[in-house]
């Protein structure tokens, strides 16, 4: 501890509670063989306690040691030891893995929310659990500093508290406390919290950020699950204004985001002002930052995690990560085929109670492959063995690197085309010729193998109409065919015949396939959408088609008549004409009927040399760039 940080204890506790004071050897004396011990959580562990129980391993037989989430050593879990502690986690760090997955350990496969609840009830009774504390304060209380999250429960309801107090655990405020007389056993220590440093994302996690970021709006409550893709995104968030955080957790990352205004809580529902969370992991940066900090509030998993509280926040952002995930958007995030991996955490906790808020967003978000890019994540069907923690009910946003799917209220064939289209493009194809021997999909999308490509991001823009709406443009996506069709049979008979040139009643399969299905590297095609329940709703498309033999391409849009003469086609039209520029195009041609006079005004003002001849009822354009 610095020499002149301000002490927020009793300098004088270990008089007042000298009968209470033994050493870390003789607190873990009091255990015997076949108990039921408990051993707080994350950074948080009592490493002097620890030591000192496994030393004393050959006297002790059968003893089960229950675990939230193990860090830094965990000298108990060793195949030669495993006749006398039997690991049971609730979730799967690396330090217990190999223990788990040769089935000397075991893994309890529940919702965070819910674990107090095993404690409470007896179902899960405790004889002992081995804590550390801050020391107490003048009213004899002492705060779980970093790690409230189910060790709260865990010390309220075990037979047997041993507590090591250091002086150097934060004092962390909110319902963190506990009080000194209901514990059994006090151990002095001072020494160095476990510390975990956030390494630094590579350019796929940073992809996946930025996309996930994308998605949280102004205004927003953030949960962060566990792993560096939530904390990647926080990098993105910079530019948005009066975000929240209600989380299970957070780590260094999250300092930047409060000095610099952009984390105030100024809109949270519930613990307005408040950035709330059950435990934290970090250095001794954050360890300082939050010690008797008032903006952080730490509370019990079952409070913070508890899906009825989450989805009282407005706009309540849940980014969790995955492992696995299918064409109907079934989840795995526990498990690699049969192999125990990690846990289910507060992945459905969260997911649950962000879908339950109002504007709230819950996001799943995994790399598209794995193994340096042999392997797709994102799979007709779950490996072997694999379990499902979100199951495809549950499913909203699924975000990698190459994008973000929409699947709730979605088929199985909206879900199956939205998925393989953010899948890395080496997979796209299998994926898709699987997905229609499953009868995922029509045998007819056989036709659009090869053309499974996403647009690329950067022809991302937006306008803004003279009311205020904003129009957002971006590639048009596999995604869209559905969006397309509703915008054909959505336009007058008039739109439609300036548009094809033919009185069409009804759009083929076959052309919408053609719309959305291209190449991006010889056509673009954007599309104008604005927000609505169900996603967006696409109100234009332009298209420009590439013919290399000239080095010119013919462009052509269309507009849904009701958004029609507010500037959108000469936008559309403008922004065709910059992603030509630059990919070294020479200019536009067009065919335009005679009639179609918004057109002519559209290419008439595009700023370009314009040359116009009339053959019969059509003018063909030529525009110079």
């Amino acid at each position: 501890m610095s020499a002149t940080k301000d002490i927020s204890y009793d300098p004088a506790w270990r008089e007042k509670y000298a009968n209470m004071i033994v050493t870390a050897e003789e607190a873990v004396a009091k255990l015997g063989p076949g108990q039921r011990v408990f051993i707080g959580t994350g950074c948080a562990q009592p490493q002097e306690l620890v030591r000192c129980l496994t030393a004393r391993s050959q006297e002790l037989a059968d003893m089960e040691l229950v675990l939230f989430l193990a860090m830094g050593e965990a000298p108990y879990a060793t195949r030669e030891l495993s006749e006398c502690f039997r690991v049971n986690s609730f979730f799967i760090t690396k330090n217990v893995r190999g223990r788990i997955q040769e089935g000397l350990g075991g893994y309890t496969p529940i919702f965070l929310s819910d674990i107090p609840r095993l404690f409470t009830s007896g179902q899960m009774p405790l004889d002992a659990a081995l804590i550390q504390i801050t020391p107490p304060d003048e009213r004899g209380m002492c705060s779980l500093g970093i790690s409230v999250d189910v060790v709260k429960s865990a010390a309220e309801n075990a037979r047997l508290v041993l507590a090591e107090v250091n002086p150097r655990m934060p004092r962390t405020l909110g319902d963190s406390f506990i009080h000194v007389l209901d514990l059994d056993y006090l151990v002095p220590v001072d020494r160095p919290l476990l510390e975990v440093a956030v390494s630094e994302p590579d350019e796929v996690t940073r992809k996946l950020g930025e996309n996930i970021a994308a998605l949280v709006e102004d205004g927003a409550t953030v949960e962060m699950g566990i792993g560096r893709i939530p904390q990647a995104v926080l990098e993105f968030l910079k530019g948005k204004k009066d975000l929240g955080i209600h989380t299970e957790m957070f780590t260094d990352a999250i300092i930047d985001m409060v000095e610099s205004g952009v984390i105030t809580g100024g809109k949270k529902t519930l613990d307005h002002g408040k950035i709330v969370a059950s435990f934290c992991m970090g250095t001794q940066r954050l360890y300082d930052y939050i010690d008797n900090n008032p903006v952080f509030s730490f509370h019990p998993t079952e409070y913070v995690n508890d899906p009825f509280v989450i989805g009282q926040q407005y706009r309540q952002a849940a980014i969790n990560v995955a492992l696995e995930v299918d064409l109907t958007g079934q989840v795995c995030a526990d498990s690699l085929g049969t192999r125990f991996y990690s846990g289910i955490g507060g992945q459905v906790d969260f997911n649950r109670g962000a879908a339950r808020s109002q504007g709230g967003k819950a996001i799943i978000a995994l790399p598209s492959t794995a193994r340096d890019d042999t392997i797709s994540r994102i799979v007709t069907r779950l490996s072997p063995g694999a379990g499902v923690v979100t199951t495809r009910g549950d499913v909203h946003y699924v975000a990698t690197e190459y994008g973000v799917a929409y699947l709730h209220g979605k088929s199985v064939q909206e879900r199956a085309m939205s998925l393989i289209s953010i899948a890395h493009p080496k997979f796209r194809e299998q994926l898709l010729i699987e997905a229609i021997e499953a009868k995922y999909l029509r045998p007819g999308l056989k036709d659009v193998e090869g053309n499974l490509m996403v647009g690329p991001p950067d022809i991302r823009t937006t306008m803004v109409l003279d009311d205020g709406t904003q129009i957002n443009f971006r590639s048009i996506q596999p995604t869209d065919e559905p969006g397309v069709r509703e915008l054909f049979y959505a336009l007058s008979f008039e739109t439609i015949y300036y548009r094809f040139m033919s009185k069409m009643k009804r759009i083929p399969r076959k052309q919408v396939q053609d719309f959305v299905y291209i190449d991006h590297r010889t056509d673009v095609a954007i599309v104008g959408t604005v927000p609505e329940a169900h996603g967006e709703e696409i109100v234009g498309i332009g298209r420009y088609y590439l013919d290399t033999s000239t080095n010119r391409a013919e462009v052509a849009f269309v507009v849904h008549d009701r958004w029609q003469g507010r500037g959108i086609g000469g936008f559309m039209m403008r922004h065709l004409i910059h992603v030509a520029k630059r990919h070294g195009i020479a200019g536009f041609t067009a065919e335009v009927l005679r009639e179609n006079k918004r057109m002519q005004r559209v290419l008439q003002k595009s700023g370009g040399a314009v040359q116009s001849e009339l053959h019969g009822e059509v003018y063909s354009y030529r525009l110079d760039f």
